[in-house]
């Protein structure tokens, strides 16, 4: 009879995790009872004062921290999420990438092949992922949430792209995946313009598998009061939401019903304890066989395409990218885009990509030359 002592340890590596956390939480049973010798192993990124962007350290501990979980016997579910309640991820930390990365394509290719791997030690984790939404998924948060095999959301969250506003392509997993969950055009609207979705309309388009109050007024708990719903909705109910979101008088009470409450997180807990405990009453070989054989949808279009995308993306931080995240970091406020009428219109009188397109596109030599 084998033991704890005659096992073979399959960890490539052991790390001292220091940028994000790696915590097993003891599984339960439908009665809330803790389940001896079963966990669940919770991933939280930590960088909740940059909105949980993923520095390159941060991406490096996700891949082992993955790769732990995965090798763990006793984990029943990974549950990916992050520290707070504004963001789950934003993406790529924005000041590492226009201090360090911007205009040095050589080294983004190399940050690329670490990122390529985080999103693939989640597809090809040997137990389910779920991804508890704390807070906004935008961009490469956006990316990493999909590549996760459940989405259960708090409602004050949002849901979208960043990349074509801030010099990149959601080539990172949206233009892979989104398409898979929401269908084309919506996949189009989202990675092109970027509006961010509420997290009634992410769950009416098939994004998410459940989404749970977490304002708290007077002690009760609301849906969001900025999105409009004739009645609550969540995965459990199957219930029709609707997801538009309100305008004039109806926004400034909204605002105002947001400014009383608090945010508190414990319906997400619940929630997601009790989809880890569904997970955890069934056939785990035939669970994990089932898992892969849809993810292989995912992987059809990321495996095909993960390369060559990284090579793009890497080349595009001499020009687009090079400007967009350097705006972003350097700005202040609304203003940290470039100006892109300007942009359009030195590219159509065929001027090259150089300084002087930079300082003429720049929000900070604009803003410099107003004062």
């Amino acid at each position: 009879m084998k033991t704890t002592d005659t096992l073979k340890d399959h960890d490539i590596v052991k790390v001292t995790f220091k940028d994000i956390i790696y915590e097993k939480r003891p599984c339960r049973d439908f009665a809330g009872n803790k389940v001896d010798g079963l966990y669940n192993a919770w991933i939280f990124l930590n960088n909740p004062d940059q909105y949980n962007s993923y520095t390159t350290q941060a991406v490096k501990e996700v891949i082992l921290a993955f790769r732990q979980a995965s090798n763990d016997r006793s984990v029943n579910a990974v549950v990916f999420t992050a520290v707070g309640d504004k963001a789950f991820c934003t993406g790529g930390n924005t000041k590492e990438y226009a201090e360090y990365y911007a205009g040095n394509p050589q080294e983004y290719k190399q940050y690329m092949r670490l990122f390529n791997d985080m999103v693939s030690a989640i597809l090809m984790c040997d137990k389910p992922v779920i991804c508890r939404a704390n807070g906004m998924r935008i961009g490469g948060g956006q990316e990493i949430g999909m590549a996760c095999d459940f989405t259960i959301a708090q409602d004050l969250a949002r849901f979208g792209q960043a990349g074509p506003k801030h010099g990149s392509a959601p080539d990172g997993g949206s233009t892979d995946f989104l398409h898979l969950f929401v269908g084309v055009e919506l996949a189009m609207f989202s990675c092109t313009v970027c509006d961010p979705w509420s997290a009634h309309e992410a769950m009416r388009y098939g994004l998410l598998t459940e989404i749970v109050p977490a304002l708290k007024v007077d002690g009760e708990f609301v849906p969001n009061p900025l999105v409009r719903t004739d009645k609550w909705v969540s995965g459990k109910t199957g219930e029709i939401i609707y997801g538009k979101s309100k305008k004039g008088k109806d926004l400034e009470e909204a605002k105002n019903i947001l400014k009383k409450g608090e945010v508190d997180l414990s319906l997400l807990d619940e929630a997601v304890d009790r989809m880890c405990t569904k997970l955890m009453m069934t056939f785990p070989n035939c669970l994990s066989k089932t898992i892969n054989s849809i993810r292989k949808k995912k992987l059809e279009h990321w495996d095909k395409n993960k390369e060559s995308n990284r090579d793009w993306l890497a080349l595009n931080m001499m020009t687009e990218a090079k400007a967009g995240f350097r705006a972003f970091n350097e700005g202040t406020g609304k203003n940290r885009e470039v100006d892109f009428v300007v942009l359009r219109q030195r590219l159509a009188q065929g001027l090259e990509w150089n300084d002087e397109m930079h300082e003429a596109i720049s929000p900070q030599f604009r803003h410099a030359e107003t004062h």
